[in-house]
């Protein structure tokens, strides 16, 4: 299995879903922003120069993703 990383702000209710290896560090050339009506909320897709998913910004995150994924989350507001 694959560990992701996860960060989350409770204060901004914000999470970031990082998808590239955590010895990588890859530069976001493109972001996607996902229309907020058809998926209840703001959801941001990161892709890096070759057109590869590097992350996954949520917001109002948590509504948006299961509770025991923020619960595992590294915090950013502590």
């Amino acid at each position: 299995m694959t560990n992701v990383r996860v960060t989350y702000d409770g204060e901004a209710n914000a999470a970031y879903v990082y998808l590239n290896h955590p010895e990588v560090r890859q530069r976001v050339a493109h972001t996607y922003p996902c229309d907020p009506a058809a998926v209840g909320g703001m959801i941001n897709l990161d892709f890096d120069k070759d057109g590869r998913l590097v992350g996954i910004e949520v917001l109002d995150a948590g509504t948006k993703l299961p509770q025991y994924l923020l619960d595992a989350a590294e915090r950013l507001d502590t």
